[in-house]
């Protein structure tokens, strides 16, 4: 039998609460020439059962069986079987809608420079209800490695349709803990387009297990491991060595607890200018994750900040640190409703304590109407949005 036109690749663990309803979807695309290859990764609930199944009712459903290795592991197994021209992403927990593979493979087709097409998504609960929101539509083509944070060049990775060829050239998928799509973006960046479409094709889920995944560790290990991608793109960018994404590291910072924990691992890899660069990339990255998760800085992430700042002067005057400013800004702000002023002075710098205290201060008297229109005027965020719905 010819292959298909598209192979959607999706990794499950433990998804028996959704996945049904996810792969339904699949199979209600109007574009009917795809085969689903879905790796389970040790799932323990009743996934396998469900996966069974739904095989058994449908021969373009592909069930692969491994030990629980972690999502990095699962993609590049399904990878491997992979064979069509052009390749699907599909989380166990999404939902697409039934036109989403049509467009998606229109654009490319249409499209020859492009090599990795995603859209926009609404958010959803657990109940599949609206939220009222949807993911932002960013443009890939704004990348900056060298920013403060980062600017990745972003795709929705659950709405991703890739020319396989491409992502097998690239290398597939890397060893990066909860970054290993900005990582393959970087790297497809090189080589072609990346485009986000207006349109938006698919149902983005935000749910008990991912808000409570959210931890503040795991805020940590998103900003080392984002960051990294982007130093790695630095250097490939310049003709440098690579850095060496391997087992050891991964495994080493995945058990790491703290910013600082997680920067000793790494030093030894990279050079006195990139540790500069990373400590304040990281300590950025983490303060714009705080601002949509449901976490903030502790202590010991305030004095990592702060060392950060201390020893990174040359580095953020030469890049642009207005965001990172701001978000350190809003965050202790946060804090100091929260009843953590201390905390909140300690992040804010001393220097900026006048400042704090009357942005504080502005919260309390203006109004909330004034408030929005000024805030709007000067193009700052008028509220926190919905935890977990960053994308």
């Amino acid at each position: 039998m010819s292959a298909p036109k598209i192979d959607v690749l999706m990794s499950a663990y433990n998804a028996g609460r959704f996945i049904k309803a996810t792969i339904d979807s699949i199979l209600a695309q109007s574009f009917r020439d795809f085969r689903l290859i879905v790796v389970d990764d040790g799932s323990t609930d009743d996934t396998p059962d469900i996966l069974e199944r739904l095989a058994a009712q449908d021969a373009r459903i592909v069930v692969l069986t491994q030990p629980n290795g972690g999502i990095v592991s699962a993609l590049n197994a399904g990878l491997a079987l992979c064979a069509a021209p052009y390749l699907a992403r599909h989380d166990a927990d999404d939902l697409s809608d039934p036109n989403r593979f049509a467009v998606e493979l229109a654009y490319l087709e249409s499209n020859p420079e492009c090599v990795a097409v995603s859209a926009r998504a609404r958010h959803i609960d657990a109940k599949d209800v609206l939220l009222g929101t949807v993911s932002t539509r960013k443009d890939p083509d704004k990348a900056d490695a060298r920013a403060i944070p980062a600017v990745e060049p972003y795709i929705l990775q659950p709405l991703l349709m890739a020319r396989l060829a491409a992502i097998k050239a690239v290398g597939g998928y890397r060893l990066l803990q909860v970054a290993e799509d900005s990582d393959l973006y970087w790297r497809l960046r090189a080589i072609g387009r990346l485009h986000n479409l207006q349109d938006c094709l698919g149902s983005y889920r935000i749910h008990d297990d991912s808000i409570s995944s959210a931890s503040i560790v795991r805020g940590r290990q998103a900003a080392i491991w984002s960051q990294l991608a982007a130093l790695s793109a630095q250097r490939r960018s310049e003709n440098k060595p690579d850095i060496g994404f391997d087992e050891a590291l991964l495994h080493r910072i995945s058990r790491a607890v703290s910013l600082q924990d997680m920067m000793a691992l790494i030093a030894e890899r990279i050079s006195s200018d990139e540790r500069r660069w990373l400590s304040l990339a990281a300590s950025a990255k983490l303060l714009e994750l705080c601002y949509y998760r449901p976490f903030e800085p502790d202590g010991s992430d305030i004095t990592f900040i702060r060392q950060a700042l201390a020893t990174g002067q040359t580095t953020c005057a030469s890049a642009n640190c207005g965001a990172f400013q701001e978000a350190l800004m809003s965050a202790a702000i946060r804090m100091a409703f929260a009843g953590s002023l201390n905390d909140a002075l300690r992040l804010a710098g001393w220097k900026k304590a006048l400042t704090l205290l009357a942005r504080i201060a502005f919260r309390i008297a203006v109004p909330s109407s004034l408030k929005k229109r000024i805030k709007a005027l000067f193009g700052r965020p008028v509220a926190r949005p919905v935890a977990g719905a960053a994308r």
